[in-house]
């Protein structure tokens, strides 16, 4: 039996519980966190088997999983300096920043082998109610062996999380960091500041939120997720934040200086080459990736349209990788986004559901 120590049952943690339910192999996990709820949580609903009161004594585990904030994994390896444990014991983090933890795992004894790690899947819900076991299905998993020791161990590790169908990718803490920083952080920052604007810009008009559409909320969705763990990210990535930062204000005050002077031509320069870049997101198959095939429909408003869709291609077998809903207005078609993970699949859709169904065509 392989025995797994889940430390913080947020999102990440319980999801990754969930996950390893579907090994294989017999997996007995047990459950770490300072809220006694979360704990009584996953041990009514079966997410954990067993709780552990601290880290003090690990002698029986064989790998342990470090899923709280970036802080409080740095924490947990101090921690571990004097803590009883396993010979061969693996510890895997899965932290949103790198540098400061691969840091402090430089003081661990030989006994340990620890390995970074950072799945590149989230929501803006958090807490152990929000755990999901497909969560990582498809997400890059970022794994950074810290030494030889480690890099021993990455299969194992990659086996032990085969469940979460995650993409392994290796990278250093630097790489990880600056790449991170500007595809996750700052854009965190961003949706904040811009919630925090806007309610401002709005106090004596409760009207502007009423009306906050498509648009808006998907632009800020991330703005919702937990205030403790991104405090966290933020500290820890201080450096690489601050950088790209100052690089986006720049851009910011390019496009104020253009509305100054009213060049039309800088702007409409500056949306094009947007509009590009995010086309190209889409397409974008690089070596080492899997690239995805993506569907839009116009579907009328009413109960029972997305189920009807989702139950057609469940019928003729075809696997979704993500489904979400575009621009929704009251009254108006929204625009249903399935992605497939396979050409084929994508054919397929169109044809079963293109006599029914306006397809929008988005490059």
């Amino acid at each position: 039996m392989i025995k797994v120590a889940i430390k913080g049952l947020g999102l990440i943690g319980t999801s990754l519980a969930l996950a390893l339910k579907k090994q294989t192999e017999e997996v007995k996990i047990y459950g770490l966190d300072k809220q006694q709820t979360s704990l009584d949580f996953a041990l009514s609903h079966g997410i954990i088997d067993e709780c552990l009161t601290s880290l003090a004594d690990l002698s029986e585990i064989d790998y342990l999983l470090l899923a709280g904030p970036v802080s409080v994994i740095i924490e947990d390896i101090h921690s571990l300096r004097n803590a009883k444990v396993k010979a061969g014991l693996v510890v895997l983090d899965v932290g949103s920043s790198k540098q400061s933890i691969m840091q402090a795992a430089t003081t661990l004894p030989p006994t340990i082998t620890f390995i970074g790690g950072h799945p590149m899947a989230g929501s803006h819900k958090s807490g152990v109610r929000a755990g999901r076991s497909d969560l990582f299905e498809n997400a890059f998993f970022f794994l950074l062996p810290t030494n030889e020791q480690s890099q021993a161990k990455l299969a194992s590790v990659k086996s032990l999380l085969a469940p979460t169908k995650a993409k392994w990718l290796e990278i250093t803490p630097q790489r990880h960091d600056l790449i991170v920083g500007q595809i996750s952080h700052l854009p965190h920052i961003i949706a904040a500041g811009l919630v925090n604007q806007t309610n401002e810009q709005f106090k004596h008009e409760p009207l502007g939120l009423q009306v906050a559409a498509g648009g808006f909320k998907s632009l800020t969705r991330i703005a919702a997720a937990d205030p403790t763990m991104w405090t966290a990210i933020c500290l820890n990535n201080q450096t690489v934040i601050l950088k790209e930062l100052a690089a986006y204000q720049e851009t910011l005050a390019q496009i104020k200086q253009q509305l100054v002077l009213r060049d039309g031509k800088a702007i409409q320069t500056f949306f094009a080459q947007a509009q590009q870049v995010r086309r190209n997101l889409e397409h974008n198959s690089e070596k080492g990736s899997h690239p995805y095939y993506d569907l839009f429909l116009n579907i009328p408003d009413c109960p029972g349209e997305i189920a009807k869709i989702t139950q057609r291609l469940a019928q003729a077998n075809l696997n979704l990788v993500n489904i979400q809903i575009l621009e929704v207005r009251e009254e108006v078609n929204g625009v249903l986004h399935l992605t497939f993970g396979q050409a084929a699949s994508l054919e397929t859709a169109r044809n079963l559901l293109a006599g029914e169904y306006e397809l929008v065509e988005r490059e």
